[in-house]
């Protein structure tokens, strides 16, 4: 059962007597207030050590600044947490729900919102959600098509890079028909991973992307009359690049990190990422050989957001939000993109911010496997969430014996 909190209490009757303009921070200190000796049970993907690190710093601080204690629930797929709450609603657990905040995006963020599974809107209720760009990184307000109507807040951002390494690669190609020719030249030494894993399909959602004959279908549903033709160009495609592939195509590593254990281990030479500055991280912690490097594709990569959203039946909520307003803080967020911690390229509009906000951005270590935004150049839409299952489903069918 929620505690009572007098001090939440004095301060709900101490906003209802302020002007309009001060209501908002008196109604955010009584969500602090409440907040204080809670604990948020955070399902996040726990694949990667030093996301997990980041998460862990996070409720350190969440500790000591609001006696909010969080728990990182490490996650092999966000449905997990999806269908822990789908279970619970129908068994009627409406309040005290095991899931209080998610790290959610795509199919995931999609069900949870058409299923009434989210509480919200609440990112307008969020001190620092004033910082975020959502006008020159439209990812943070629209994710797959979905637009998100505050059901979730953005924390970190993500676009297709390719990382390789430049003392074993001489060439590398600038678009997915030149992939194909460049593992012809280079037999085995691509990997990508299992298309059962996110980063596996985005790769073939990227090659759609340059192969489809109108991409623009793709920011609408798929269907049962237009799938096959939409994405015929692409099968054909694979069938000639998967023979190529490391191991000849016969086997996938398991996730990113699989594959970045394979370039570190000179068994391949090039591999896909989502993390624009992850292959910077490598080779600072001295995880890849420094001659690693990315790049991206002649007419743009896929770029996404990824948010947090507080499920329907959390009993924690206002600890999740105050979880959620501290990743958007200037400071964590420079934190985030820093290369020795996490990497993560920021959500927000650096013009929104004050000078001094501005220079902890100003002081984040660079490196030569980091790219920049112009070097990130177009940021594709991602497409409608329903291509990524079915394309899932099809390679499932058509591969895997």
């Amino acid at each position: 059962m929620k505690k009572i909190n007098l001090l939440a209490i004095s301060m709900g009757i101490v906003a209802a007597l302020l002007p309009a303009s001060s209501a908002f921070a008196a109604s955010w200190d009584e969500t602090v207030a409440n907040a204080q000796g809670d604990t948020v049970f955070w399902n996040a993907w726990g694949g990667d050590e030093r996301t997990n690190s980041f998460i862990a710093w996070v409720g350190s601080q969440m500790e000591s600044r609001y006696g909010v204690t969080v728990r990182h629930v490490k996650l092999s797929d966000t449905a997990e947490a999806v269908a822990r709450v789908i279970a619970e609603k129908t068994a009627g657990r409406d309040d005290d729900g095991s899931v209080d905040l998610i790290w959610i995006n795509g199919p995931n963020l999609l069900s949870m919102k058409q299923n009434d599974l989210l509480h919200g809107p609440f990112t307008s209720d969020l001190p620092n959600y004033r910082y975020v760009d959502t006008v020159n990184k439209p990812s943070n307000v629209v994710d797959f098509t979905l637009p998100v109507d505050g059901m979730a807040a953005p924390w970190r951002l993500a676009q297709i890079v390719f990382v390789y390494d430049s003392g074993k690669v001489a060439v590398i190609p600038n678009s997915i028909p030149s992939f194909l020719e460049w593992a012809k030249d280079n037999p085995g030494r691509f990997a990508h991973p299992d298309i059962r894993d996110f980063l596996g399909v985005t790769f073939l959602k990227q090659a759609l992307y340059e192969l489809a004959v109108d991409p623009q279908v793709l920011q609408a549903p798929a269907t049962d009359e237009n799938f096959a033709e939409v994405t015929a160009p692409l099968w054909a495609w694979y069938d000639e690049l998967k023979p190529h592939l490391w191991r000849g195509g016969r086997q996938f590593p398991q996730s990113g990190p699989a594959a970045r254990q394979l370039l570190s281990d000179s068994e391949i030479d090039m591999l896909i990422s989502f993390d624009p500055a992850e292959a910077a991280a490598w080779v600072t912690s001295g995880l890849a050989p420094e001659t690693v490097r990315t790049f991206t594709l002649e007419k743009g990569t896929i770029g996404n957001t990824s948010f947090v959203a507080i499920p329907y039946n959390s009993g924690s909520k206002d600890a999740a939000m105050v979880l959620a307003d501290f990743l958007l803080e200037p400071a964590t967020q420079a934190r985030a993109q820093d290369i020795t911690h996490l990497g993560s390229f920021t959500v927000l509009d650096l013009d929104k911010l004050d000078e001094n906000q501005r220079h902890l951005f100003d002081e984040i270590p660079s490196s030569l496997a980091l790219p920049t935004n112009e070097d990130l150049r177009l940021a594709l839409p991602e497409p409608h969430a329903s291509w990524m299952t079915r394309i899932a489903d099809e390679w499932m069918r058509r591969y895997i014996n």
